[in-house]
């Protein structure tokens, strides 16, 4: 799981609450780690491996570029499958040489590796699941620009110089603090441990507080768009309506579930932490609280991957196509390309571009970053419809 009590873990002079969770039945805990990571890892890559279609291409409508949307989407998914391998891992290596982790505690040890693996294992949890936060914030800042018209391919590489500059940025300030001056003689005290959690906790509270705002601006903007094509909100509108508003709960219901248990466990721990007598009776509740949502994190955390796909996507099924694709053609474009079957009927486009009276004008409704009017609201509802190719 992924929780910055275990990059703490790494310092000897550790703090009480840290020594606690991390020490209760660690082969049990690290066990569950790795089942969980191990499902999500394997499912989350059979949801964006490409899958055989008999769909072949509607020259005529193409989207005039691919969607920034569909590129972060797969972004997220990736940085999911990275997190979840450290995960992996670090649970793997925990479980197997107990003896290799328990050099750790040992003060000024000359032993350099065990603190290594440590701290590199953590970082490496800690860099990808914050980029994921990072992205998907970005991903909600992107759908609601879309909709606005003002988004284009450009905005890509903004995006890739904001998240990973602040998700290095942010993970190695606050490791250089937590462990300063040296690993093997951290700081005593919790106000030198703040920084690092901070950093930690800010991109998913930004996740969580911002991201359903700017998706119920997206839908009421989109609804409005709806309204205006015809001056009529038919029942297909409206019910295009609905899946984007039903694709945008389930992205913040994967996250509240994911991570809302290690908020739980962080504001408990920290309360003990400031209780003099930490082993007291009177805390046997909140001690045990802070158990129970541990190992909730650890299997709820790594399953975040396959979780998100299943909000992004749907279940795309076991038909993976093995066949070698065009270098051209990358599996986010085409999941933002319009496509349909020999007979011209298109399920998965069917709640966007080819239900009646939608059909795009390739000479009029051009946005400003050159998506057509039905194009710039498609986008939102294509991955919700169908997988990667």
């Amino acid at each position: 799981m992924a929780s910055p009590r275990l990059e703490t873990f790494c310092c000897p002079n550790r703090d009480d609450a840290t020594a606690f969770v991390v020490g209760f039945q660690p082969r049990f805990f690290n066990a569950i780690c790795i089942g969980s990571a191990a499902v999500s890892l394997l499912l989350t890559i059979l949801q964006i491996a490409p899958k055989r279609r008999s769909y072949r291409r509607l020259s005529q409508y193409p989207l005039q570029k691919p969607a920034s949307s569909s590129r972060i989407l797969f972004i997220v998914s990736l940085c999911d499958i990275l997190g979840c391998l450290g995960i992996l891992i670090r649970s793997t290596v925990w479980l197997g040489s107990p003896s290799f982790i328990s050099k750790i505690s040992v003060l000024n040890t000359t032993e350099v590796w065990p603190a290594a693996f440590c701290v590199g294992s953590s970082m490496w949890i800690q860099l990808f699941y914050s980029a994921s936060f990072w992205w998907a914030f970005c991903y909600g800042i992107d759908v609601y620009l879309v909709v606005k018209r003002s988004a284009g391919l450009s905005t890509i590489v903004l995006y890739h110089m904001i998240t990973w500059g602040l998700a290095v940025l942010l993970c190695v300030e606050g490791v250089a603090m937590l462990y300063y001056p040296t690993i093997s003689s951290c700081e005593n005290g919790l106000e030198h441990a703040v920084p690092h959690y901070i950093t930690t906790y800010v991109p998913l509270l930004l996740v969580l507080l911002i991201n359903p705002v700017l998706f119920g601006r997206t839908v009421a903007t989109v609804t409005s768009l709806l309204k205006g094509r015809q001056g009529i909100y038919t029942e297909n509108e409206r019910r295009l309506g609905m899946e984007i508003k039903i694709k945008f709960f389930k992205i913040m219901l994967v996250f509240f579930i994911c991570w809302l248990p290690n908020l739980i466990n962080e504001s408990i721990l920290f309360y003990l932490e400031m209780q003099e007598d930490f082993k007291g009776s009177h805390l046997k509740n909140a001690r045990n609280a802070a158990l129970i949502t541990w190992f909730i994190m650890g299997i709820l955390n790594p399953m975040q991957g396959f979780l998100n796909t299943l909000a992004f996507y749907g279940w795309t099924g076991f038909n993976i196509d093995f066949s070698i694709q065009s270098s051209r053609e990358i599996p986010w474009e085409s999941a933002s390309t319009s496509a349909v079957p020999a007979d011209g009927y298109n399920p998965t486009m069917s709640s966007s571009l080819n239900y009646q009276g939608c059909t795009p004008d390739k000479k009029k409704g051009l946005s400003g970053n050159g998506y057509h009017r039905a194009d710039t609201i498609s986008v939102l509802s294509e991955d919700a419809a169908s997988g990667f190719p």
